[in-house]
């Protein structure tokens, strides 16, 4: 399994797979889902969605509440656009009143899995973290 590493345009751009190693050649088809892939974990709010499914909470008050600073529009349309996805299921229980549960896919699940590494990588590398403030 081979991933891409962000180049410029005019760059030869490198590749490395899972071990470190340096692959012969990667095809464009694997660098257009990488960028997407990498584009959608890294959207805004995404990571705190699915943390916070991932810690428990499966009611939208739980989310709200659990995410600081994300308004309740925002929090309705990234839950939307990552059930979408295939990363978070919306789950409604019809009863008075009427409940609606979400919940991490095995996608979602895995995709959780896969970023964790980047906690270990942000300690090593001293990558700054934006105060919630920024």
């Amino acid at each position: 399994m081979s991933t891409a590493i962000a180049a410029p345009v005019h760059a030869t751009p490198v590749h490395v797979t899972s071990d470190g190693a340096l692959p012969h050649a990667i095809n464009e088809a694997e660098c257009r889902l990488f960028r997407e892939a990498a584009e959608l974990a890294g959207r805004k709010w995404t990571a705190a969605v699915l943390l916070a499914l991932a810690r428990g909470a499966q009611r939208f008050s739980e989310l709200a509440s659990g995410i600081d600073g994300i308004s309740d529009r925002l929090l309705a349309a990234r839950l939307r656009e990552l059930e979408t996805q295939g990363l978070v299921t919306r789950t409604v229980i019809p009863s008075t009143p009427v409940q609606i549960r979400y919940g991490l896919t095995g996608s979602g699940t895995e995709l959780i899995r896969i970023l964790h590494p980047l906690v270990q990588w942000a300690k090593r590398s001293g990558a700054a973290v934006p105060s919630a403030d920024a």
